[in-house]
């Protein structure tokens, strides 16, 4: 190799000049990477496993069970005329993808320390991967649904063509969420002790066991700066056609989401430099 093709081939990693600087054409050139680590945690979450992704299934109907029994039956919670699990069900789905994805983004760089130490690559890369690789469990438990709904008489309508944006919502929410808290957690370990906490608080926050219908109207849009509340009543609207329509709500969720992932990488770009020094 002559001298002047190695020098061709250098490249200067230097800190970023402006507060938000996406470089994604280098984030493009390491797309294969991307999709190694996307794999690697698909096969490591089921790594000597005897039921494997059958957990992707467990979670959800369980929970939506349990949810069925004491909420619905007995606490006769509202269901916005749908049966109690397609109900719960359909707000399990978006909500545990996002609470598994965020945990994950959470632990990436703590998770992926030898790798950060040893070799240069985007770090964004880390929590991207941790929010792609939970929609493989997104699509298998999903299959329950599709089968439920039929079962309980229930056709989608053609508002079921907003799912897709809505799923693109969750893993907006839980990127944003993850760029934070990952940046936050290679410093200060207590992140990860209080995440699941965040979690649990969330959730009985967002409209998983309770419809937003009873959230008075004009407080909607408030209620709606919560972004797993527009995702998780958006979900029921888009499959099944009933409970609250896109509006107020939806987009003060869309608009939180856009401010607290500017926000994330802004954020995480300023600390990505630092990262490798305190992990």
């Amino acid at each position: 190799m002559t001298t002047s093709t190695i020098a061709s081939s250098r490249i200067r990693i230097a800190p970023p000049s402006r507060a938000l600087e996406l470089n994604l054409k280098e984030l493009w050139s390491y797309r294969e990477l991307l999709y190694f680590f996307v794999w690697r945690d698909i096969k490591v979450r089921y790594k000597q496993t005897v039921i494997g992704a059958g957990w992707a299934i467990i979670q959800p109907f369980c929970t939506m069970v349990v949810f069925s029994l004491f909420f619905g039956m007995l606490a006769k919670m509202p269901n916005d005329g749908l049966p109690y699990p397609v109900f719960y069900y359909s707000a399990l789905l978006p909500w545990i993808y996002f609470s598994n994805a965020l945990g994950q983004a959470t632990n990436s760089m703590l998770d992926n320390q030898r790798i950060i130490t040893k070799v240069y690559f985007p770090r964004l890369i880390l929590p991207l991967a941790a929010v792609a690789s939970g929609l493989i469990d997104f699509g298998i438990a999903f299959i329950i649904l599709l089968a439920m709904m039929p079962f309980y008489g229930i056709i989608p309508t053609t508002a079921v063509v907003m799912m897709p944006v809505l799923l693109l919502l969750a893993m907006a929410t839980a990127l944003a969420g993850g760029l934070w808290l990952s940046a936050l957690n290679a410093v200060y370990r207590d992140v990860r002790y209080a995440v699941p906490f965040l979690i649990q608080f969330w959730m009985f926050a967002s409209p998983v066991a309770y419809p937003s219908s009873l959230v008075p109207e004009k407080w909607r849009w408030l209620y709606g700066l919560n972004p797993m509340a527009g995702v998780i009543e958006g979900f029921r609207w888009s499959l099944t056609g009933q409970g609250q329509p896109l509006g107020p709500m939806m987009l003060a969720s869309v608009v939180t989401v856009i401010i607290v992932l500017i926000g994330g990488l802004v954020y995480f770009q300023k600390t990505e430099g630092t990262i490798a020094d305190v992990v």
